[in-house]
């Protein structure tokens, strides 16, 4: 038995044109529906109780992505970072607190000075106000009950470097944001602290998804190009986008990363702190550039 084809025609709302590096792309799709009650997928092995297409969906959004892209688009930048799910679930547990293995805000400082010294690795996270970075350093910290990460409603909240150690693995620093209300001397305050600090494995510089790259973001990328720092970029708040915005977002970015920088990490990470699509990718590469992946799996 032939089953007739669907009547049903897109409402304008379900279209969308997506420009991609110079090609045009039509496509349909249904609209980038929020997950609710989200907070038990902080957990991979949580996320791994779901269907597999919605696991997959979860842990590697930019795969829902790629389907908006014409077929002769490369999408091998899009992978270059592509662990398998139990090496996922193995760099879990740097973020999951033990007694031995203990995860917790440390200190701050508002000059390099005041610093401390640390010989472990370290990850920095950078972005302009209200870009969401409290909330993603909150997620990415979702499985160590009480941890003390300040999110505000009024952007320019973090006006201090934040230290939060994650046992002997590594530390993690929280930013002052740029742009808005950010601390008049923030260029001092960063500058030198992405200077001088000589265990820095990785800055990720955060962009919003919805908007992408600002005029303000330039300053983060200069910087880390000037120092030839390391550095990743992040797309956040990706669940309050719909497909099509978030696709030609990712492309321009993409685009500006190779044809603007030299010391980025050609692929772009997806994430929301809402429903934590990419949070657990992201635990990956971050246990990753700091040395810890292989040692979690001997």
């Amino acid at each position: 038995m032939v089953k007739k084809r669907s009547q049903h025609r897109p409402c304008p709302d379900e279209m969308r044109t997506i420009f991609t590096t110079g090609r045009l792309l039509r496509t349909c799709f249904p609209i980038w529906r929020l997950r609710r009650n989200a907070t038990s997928l902080a957990s991979i092995q949580d996320v791994m109780k779901l269907q597999e297409k919605k696991c997959q969906s979860v842990v590697f959004p930019v795969k829902d992505l790629e389907k908006l892209l014409s077929p002769d688009i490369d999408r091998t930048k899009f992978r270059l970072f592509d662990p398998i799910i139990e090496d996922i679930a193995e760099a879990e547990n740097l973020f999951r607190p033990t007694r031995k293995h203990m995860i917790d805000y440390i200190t701050s400082a508002v000059r390099i000075e005041q610093t401390p010294e640390l010989k472990q690795p370290e990850v920095c996270f950078i972005g302009r106000s209200n870009v969401g970075k409290s909330s993603l350093i909150k997620a990415l910290f979702a499985l160590v009950p009480g941890i003390e990460v300040k999110v505000s409603k009024n952007p320019g909240h973090t006006r201090k470097l934040n230290f939060f150690k994650v046992g002997r693995a590594f530390t993690l620093v929280d930013m002052p944001g740029y742009g808005y209300r950010a601390p008049e001397d923030f260029v001092e305050m960063v500058e030198g602290y992405i200077q001088e600090r000589r265990n820095l494995k990785r800055t990720f510089l955060l962009v919003d998804g919805s908007i992408g790259i600002q005029k303000a973001d330039l300053i983060a990328v200069e910087m880390c190009e000037e120092f030839g720092i390391p550095y990743a970029m992040v797309m956040t708040k990706i669940d309050r986008s719909r497909p099509a915005v978030l696709i030609t977002q990712l492309m321009q970015i993409q685009d500006f990363i190779m044809s603007q920088t030299q010391g980025c990490f050609p692929q772009t990470f997806l994430v929301s702190s809402l429903n934590y699509s990419g949070i657990h990718l992201l635990r990956c590469f971050i246990a990753h550039v700091t040395g810890n992946l292989q040692k979690i799996k001997r």
